[in-house]
């Protein structure tokens, strides 16, 4: 199918049948339509949007380019979840053992940091020895063995994607939300979960900094994914400060273990355990709020992460004794007065992040995984002057860096704590 008049029939804003929409996917992924062609059509999407259902034709085209491994054929109630993506979001690493601990599967096909945001593969590299390839039949073995799989999906799985995301990137599209969703879920469906949670972001930290292009963007991921066979719910949740007491990967890993063990700061634990309620009640799971609190307090939680990291390959004797050291060089963020936190510029806490490096700029840039930032406040809390907000770990002392994160906090007369679930979709 030619690309000009499906591309002339977006200028002109009417709707697309399957097969059209199924014929730019493939030419995306055959190289049968040019970068150009596939950039007018992305600029279309994005600029006359797409309805559900042309975002589940999109959806599905996508997904049918590559692998489809339908693991739940063989794990019953096996479920998955995605996040929209935040600063200091350790939520996946807590609620796959979590919930694979209770007797419910987890399989979770994540990626690397974008933009702020760092990615779940980017946290798990810190850990020496853990690989994180994953295809068909190693995540069935994780998942029989363990009763959980995290990794990085094979080339195959919606090679489409890889080609349109990276022209979204080029072209201002990136936030555009069927393009959003056809992106989020033909990766996700590909493994072939059974049922989904999202955890959709909202506030200046988020990718959707509005409620309304937080509640939109849920229910279409939500109606989506129904559309296809599959359960689906969606949580919107804060984003207007970094979430929990750690910023960084290594820092992260070390919430996340103290988090299994039972002590971890209460913001994630409850956004980690309304999520794991989510899952449990779409697989009709008689579990409670009661069973998971007691596979953290049992220390089956912590366990059955180390089990699982083992199989992937991590460093037992790590494990055991976790080398968490941070960058050497401590930097003191302090409140310039008193008054109270009103507001924390958290989408650009998350950018000095990866200036100071723990991040990537480009593609093959360095980590380091030590370069930390410790959240020492919170929205709404009292503040005296000279109270320590924030302390940063470096690589190395820099006055100048430390001058931009101190300005990423706003004291006021007054302030109040944000909700921290503002919202359920399904």
């Amino acid at each position: 199918m030619l690309a000009y008049p499906i591309l002339t029939k977006m200028r002109l804003g009417e709707a697309l049948s399957a097969d059209e929409i199924r014929a730019m996917v493939a030419g995306a992924t055959d190289g049968s339509w040019s970068e150009s062609q596939l950039a007018a059509f992305l600029m279309g999407a994005a600029i006359r949007g797409l309805d559900q259902e042309g975002t589940h034709h999109l959806t599905m085209a996508m997904l049918e380019s590559g692998d489809q491994w339908d693991l739940a054929s063989e794990v019953p109630n096996l479920v998955d979840k995605h996040s929209t993506g935040g600063v200091g979001d350790k939520i996946s690493l807590i609620l796959a053992p979590l919930l694979a601990a209770c007797g419910v599967p987890v399989v979770m096909l994540t990626g690397r940091a974008l933009g702020h945001t760092a990615g779940t593969a980017d946290k798990l590299d810190s850990i020496p020895g853990l690989h994180q390839e994953l295809d068909r039949r190693r995540s069935l073995e994780l998942l029989n063995q363990h009763g959980m799989a995290i990794g990085i999906a094979t080339a195959e799985i919606a090679p489409a994607d890889r080609c349109l995301y990276r022209l979204r990137d080029q072209t201002a599209t990136v936030e555009s939300l069927p393009l959003i969703t056809g992106s989020i879920l033909s990766k996700k469906l590909a493994s072939g979960a059974a049922a989904l949670v999202f955890d959709v972001k909202t506030g200046n930290g988020a990718f959707m900094s509005q409620r309304e292009s937080a509640r939109e963007l849920a229910e279409l991921l939500v109606g989506v994914t129904r559309s296809m066979g599959r359960q689906a719910s969606a949580l919107i949740t804060d984003m207007s400060q970094p979430l929990g007491t750690w910023v960084g990967h290594l820092a992260e890993v070390r919430e996340t273990l103290e988090c299994l063990s039972g002590g971890g700061p209460a913001d994630v634990m409850e956004v980690s355990l309304a999520l794991a309620e989510e899952l449990i009640g779409q697989v009709e799971s008689e579990l409670g709020r009661g069973d998971l609190e007691a596979a953290i307090a049992s220390g089956r939680a912590r366990e059955t992460f180390d089990r699982w990291a083992a199989a992937q390959g991590a460093d037992t004797a790590w494990l055991s004794r976790p080398d968490l050291a941070l960058a050497p060089h401590e930097m003191v963020i302090e409140t310039p007065r008193s008054g109270v936190l009103a507001a924390v510029d958290t989408r650009r806490i998350g950018l000095l992040m990866v200036a100071a490096g723990a991040g990537r700029s480009h593609a093959d840039d360095d980590i380091d995984y030590r370069v930390s930032l410790q959240y020492r406040s919170a929205l709404g809390r009292t503040v005296g002057k000279g109270e320590e907000l924030a302390r940063l770990y470096l690589s190395q002392p820099d006055e100048e860096l430390k001058a931009r994160f101190s300005a990423c906090f706003e004291i006021a007369e007054g302030g109040k704590p944000p909700q921290l679930v503002i919202d359920r979709i399904g």
